[in-house]
């Protein structure tokens, strides 16, 4: 089955063979695309979310026959510098395998909201597992990333 969608602003053409193999299966065993991380396969820990028509979803949980003709996102067409500098500044990247999913839910945060309290970071962030950082320094991150991209034309 060939199933054709846009992934960071390609459009794409991928041949699987089986309609339950999932969008992440497909981004990284098919496609190449190897940023978002292949964590849990159940959707638990949010490392593997990319946005989806605009939407964050965790792509281990959607089957790649259901984005024919659909917008995909990764961490490499999602994300603005500012989101990436600000993790790096603010040292809320450690081991990395769950940034890619932390980054991207950042993204969809800052653009619908440019200036979101800790409470809207947390509600944010609530999909996404992190065992390294105790999640104070990526608050951090989301708040200077939040000036940063407030400085930028839009």
């Amino acid at each position: 089955m060939k199933v054709t969608m846009r992934v960071d602003g390609a459009d794409v053409a991928a041949e699987i063979d089986r309609p339950g193999e999932s969008l992440l299966a497909t981004l990284r065993d098919r496609l190449g695309r190897t940023g978002s991380k292949n964590a849990c396969e159940q959707g638990e820990c949010g490392s593997c979310t990319v946005l989806l028509d605009g939407a964050p979803v965790c792509s281990c949980l959607v089957a790649t026959a259901q984005c024919e003709g659909r917008d995909v996102k990764t961490v490499v067409g999602a994300v603005p510098r500012p989101v990436r500098d600000a993790f790096v500044q603010c040292g809320a990247v450690q081991c990395g395998f769950c940034t890619p999913g932390l980054l991207v839910s950042v993204a969809d945060l800052l653009g619908r909201n440019g200036d979101p309290s800790d409470l809207d970071i947390r509600e944010a962030l609530a999909g996404n597992l992190c065992r390294c950082t105790g999640y104070e320094k990526i608050i951090d991150a989301v708040h200077t990333a939040a000036a940063g991209l407030a400085g930028e034309p839009r």
